[in-house]
């Protein structure tokens, strides 16, 4: 399905529709604040497995993110973080950021791993946001950017649909999304460490 969903007045109906469709077990492609986002309920293993299959490697070994409707989710997935680090996240989101953070022991439980990080998000893109708050739980992402590609691949939605639509439930389209990945900031170790400059710039 190809689902237009207008990002400045995202429906309820079609909210609703994206919400059932994750909470059965079902893959989505969303727009996000950088490029557009392959996703699934943390809570639908059978689903992560369809993602995996789609990215063409192992689940347990897989660098996944979850994106986050607000920080107040983070206690659930990851351990305690210094204050500094919490208002180093504070600063820049929602935003083009991943942030990855020391996973306490629910992520691997959930992704039958040895997983010690995660990769944590909270774009600043009404329409995922407005399905991760009434989801009540993070979605799991993946990029489907590809640098092999012709840009157009990835930001025009419709040109997304016909390369998927066979091996995910919805597109949404929420108009062109962009070509630039996120920043991602490790903070893990004794210093806040940039691994990946993308399209944010840390404040």
């Amino acid at each position: 399905m190809l689902l237009k969903i207008y990002p400045e007045n995202p429906s309820p109906r079609s909210i609703k529709t994206v919400v059932d469709c994750l909470n059965d077990g079902g893959l989505v492609i969303f727009p996000t604040d950088t490029v557009y986002g392959l996703g699934c309920s943390i809570y639908q293993p059978k689903a992560v497995e369809r993602i995996a299959r789609i990215k063409g490697i192992k689940k347990e070994k897989a660098n996944f993110s979850f994106i986050f409707h607000n920080l107040s989710m983070l206690s659930e997935f990851t351990r305690p973080i210094s204050s500094e680090v919490y208002k180093m996240m504070r600063r820049n989101m929602p935003g083009p950021f991943t942030f990855i953070l020391e996973a306490n022991n629910n992520i691997p439980k959930l992704f039958q791993s040895k997983k010690k990080t995660v990769g944590i998000r909270i774009p600043d893109e009404s329409i995922i946001q407005t399905i991760v708050q009434e989801l009540c739980h993070p979605i799991m992402t993946t990029s489907i950017h590809d640098d092999d590609i012709i840009i157009e691949y990835t930001t025009d939605p419709e040109i997304i649909y016909d390369k998927f639509c066979e091996k995910v439930d919805i597109v949404i389209d929420g108009g062109f999304g962009g070509n630039q990945v996120s920043t991602v900031v490790d903070c893990t170790g004794n210093e806040i460490v940039i691994t990946r400059q993308g399209k944010g710039l840390l404040l």
